[in-house]
């Protein structure tokens, strides 16, 4: 049975569009932009400012200890001193589900809520967030399940258990192809429109009316993708689930031979989890030893499924690949935008895929590169458009990423396109299991298809990468976040300070590295 299901691209845009009433005639008469909010908290206009960010959060505790949590205790003393929170997605582990809000974000970023200090009253869709809190949508948070699976879950507490590797997080509900993310933090707008446009859409921007994010009051986000300005940034906010499709496997021999080794290899990876799956149902849960076996076996067989969604988008690519071209001709018209705005002064762009990675289960999958070349095609076009007006500086300031499990910093070398020279922080190790960078090394070579001809060269170099590895017999599982202080300048500096909550046997190390400017 497939357990674990990925909504089409056409279905999410339009799910969503209808979530927000996108285009509705009261809003269009009302000039007011969908994309774009004001983060009022009366300080944006300051041009020294620091955020935190997170990613790939979303689990419970782990059979008695939550690294999650770990990572929110982290947070805390930077509160302060931090004007918001970027989270670059998974929000939700593992399918996206209302009946894990409270167990796997409210509880454990209850200070940052209003109410939290009884954070089992605040419903998922009624959560009013103190500090601002900025998500993206990542793949499990649009992710569903077949019916038959979820009664199986919900229902028969001996098959739950059977079914641990999936740590027990599916239960009677998936995300509704991204419903409980859109409840939970998007503007779902519902009836009496005209009032509530008038009283949360009065912030002004030179695209028009938009909506007003005031911290302890209302504090939801216009859309799936959106951008807000702070201190002289331009911040975008992305959805890349949607323009991640892989390219068509070529018509020729070659294509199907590769074809054919996707399909073994998917027949491979499901007698590997029926393997596994079998050791699950001898573990104890209730011994630590085993409990920890336990706990490798769930992130082991996330990482199948991972796979075997990636084979899926691959094998289905013959047909017309499904791009969200709508929200990549948005970035690109307000990148143009952004760059010819005497006031700005930076760009940073967060999304959920990362376009250059060197953590083992990602650095190589098809979705990995289709983001990278549909942004490479974004900023190619800004640059042909900008002409002179960039100089010497990259399209971007900072990419912010999260999906693989790791703290990484990468910057892209001169790739020969306009994707040269940018700086790109993953922060995807904030709860979730923290996974191993890559044998291959630290440099990410790519090949290029000439005319009649193939060429590999690099395309980028990672400079510090935090994950999970092993030293004298032990395994070491570092959780991590990053403060990021921007600093006064044009263009900007961006001090990058990472934090560190490693695991090490049964016992918590908490550290900060040496930070670096970029």
């Amino acid at each position: 049975m497939k357990l674990i299901s990925d909504p089409p691209i056409p279905v999410k845009i339009q799910k969503m569009k209808e979530r927000v009433r996108w285009m509705h005639p009261s809003i269009v008469q009302r000039g007011i932009d969908q994309t774009c909010m004001v983060v009022d908290d009366r300080r944006e206009d300051s041009p020294e400012f620091s955020f935190i960010v997170i990613g790939d959060s979303g689990t419970k505790s782990h059979y008695g200890h939550h690294p999650q949590r770990k990572v929110a205790e982290m947070m805390l003393p930077h509160r302060e001193d931090c004007r918001f929170v970027l989270h670059t997605g998974d929000v939700i582990y593992v399918v996206g589900s209302q009946e894990y809000y409270r167990t796997n974000f409210i509880e454990p970023y209850r200070e940052f809520i209003v109410g939290g200090e009884n954070p089992k009253s605040i419903p998922y869709d009624r959560m009013v967030f103190n500090l601002p809190f900025l998500p993206v949508l990542g793949n499990h948070d649009y992710y569903d399940v077949p019916l038959m699976y979820r009664w199986v879950a919900g229902t028969t507490l001996p098959l739950r258990r059977l079914l641990r590797y999936k740590d027990i997080e599916i239960g009677w509900h998936g995300s509704y192809q991204g419903d409980a993310y859109a409840r939970a933090f998007l503007d779902y707008k519902g009836e009496d429109l005209e009032r509530h446009l008038d009283e949360h859409y009065t912030a002004k921007t030179d695209t028009g009316r938009c909506l007003r994010y005031e911290p302890g009051h209302f504090t939801r986000l216009p859309n799936r993708y959106y951008t807000f300005r702070y201190g002289g940034i331009d911040f975008f906010a992305l959805d890349s689930n949607t323009f991640n499709t892989p390219s068509p496997l070529p018509a020729t021999q070659e294509g199907e031979i590769y074809r054919r080794e996707l399909e073994k290899r998917r027949q491979e990876i499901d007698q590997e989890e029926l393997q596994i799956l079998g050791i699950c149902d001898r573990l104890n849960p209730d011994k630590p030893s085993e409990a920890e076996q336990l706990d490798d076996l769930s992130a082991k067989l996330d990482q199948i499924n991972e796979i075997k969604i990636d084979i899926e988008k691959q094998l289905a690519s013959h047909k017309m690949p499904a791009i969200d071209f709508e929200q990549l001709d948005w970035l690109r018209s307000r990148l143009i935008e952004s760059w010819n705005t005497s006031e700005v002064r930076g760009r940073v762009i967060f999304f959920h895929h990362p376009p250059y990675v060197t953590e083992a289960t990602k650095w190589d999958q098809a979705q990995t590169l289709a983001v990278r070349h549909r942004l490479r095609w974004v900023f190619e076009q800004v640059a042909e458009t900008l002409g002179s007006l960039v100089k010497e500086r990259s399209i971007v300031d900072l990419i912010l990423n999260g999906h693989a499990h790791c703290l990484e910093y990468l910057r892209t070398v001169n790739t020969g396109f306009a994707d040269s020279n940018i700086n790109c922080i993953i922060s995807g190790g904030s709860g979730h299991r923290p996974r191993y960078q890559r044998k291959e090394g630290t440099e990410l070579l790519e090949t290029f298809t000439e005319i009649a001809s193939k060429s590999t060269r690099k395309v980028a170099d990672s400079m510090l990468f935090v994950g999970r590895h092993d030293y004298n017999f032990q395994k070491r599982l570092p959780y991590s976040c990053v403060r990021i202080d921007v600093l006064d300048g044009r263009p900007p500096k961006f001090v990058i300070r990472p934090l560190v909550a490693e695991r090490i046997g049964e016992q918590w190390h908490n550290r900060e590295l040496e930070p670096f400017v970029i």
